[in-house]
């Protein structure tokens, strides 16, 4: 069996559920402009989209129209606002967790989330002072699909990247774990994206439910 040096996860929607906060963000700018709340089934598909994705789907309009930039900072104004109001772990998460520490297997963050986002939830939930590496959107001069982020964790954790498992919920994801030669599990559990069939991503895996990363590493 592989000997794994670490494990990665993205943050929102593999290791905390973030939607609440993020559709409230953006239901809080619908209000703001005059429109009524959207339903949150609508939104959370596409939180692991970023701002970009949640003014998506809020206003129907994409980077490039005129108004884009200003809705993108007016909705990332609201969510800083709201970061950790209903933002929590994952519950199925918390036990993985501790498996993975009590096997004194390293774990680490690597998100595109931009690091004034980042730090505050991390350590609100008190995250960072278990996550060995956080990697935010801005720590490298490339985010997610580029590998870059997660050559940086591995960097940081001082292993191979080759012995490095990245866990995420969309397919820049995969993308990214593959260009930088880790295993890539999709955590079926998070936000995927409208319409997205995750099997045609190309990970090494489609994790069910948190608990089966532990029986991928050989650790349940």
């Amino acid at each position: 069996m592989k000997r794994w040096h670490a494990v990665l996860f993205d943050l929102d929607g593999t290791l905390v559920d973030s939607a609440p906060d993020l559709a409230g963000a953006a239901n809080d700018l619908r209000a703001e402009q005059g429109l009524p709340a959207m339903e949150f089934d609508a939104l959370r598909p596409m939180v692991g989209s970023g701002a970009r994705g949640m003014v998506g789907t809020a206003f129907g309009i994409a980077p490039g129209h005129a108004d884009f930039g200003m809705l993108r900072d007016a909705f990332l104004a609201h969510y800083a606002r709201r970061l950790l109001r209903h933002t929590r772990v994952f519950e199925q998460m918390e036990p993985v967790l501790s498996a993975l520490e009590s096997a004194r297997l390293p774990w680490g963050i690597v998100t595109n989330k931009a690091e004034r986002f980042t730090e505050p939830i991390v350590a609100g939930l008190d995250l960072r002072r278990r996550a060995a590496v956080v990697i935010s959107g801005d720590t490298t001069a490339h985010s997610k699909p580029h590998p870059a982020p997660l050559f940086e964790a591995a960097r940081q954790l001082a292993v191979d990247p080759v012995c490095c498992a990245y866990v995420g919920d969309d397919l820049r994801d995969v993308q990214a774990g593959r260009a930088a030669g880790m295993a890539a599990l999709v955590a079926a559990w998070g936000y995927l994206g409208q319409g997205e069939n995750v099997h045609d991503w190309g990970a090494d895996s489609v994790l069910m439910q948190p608990a089966d990363l532990l029986n991928w590493l050989g650790l349940a």
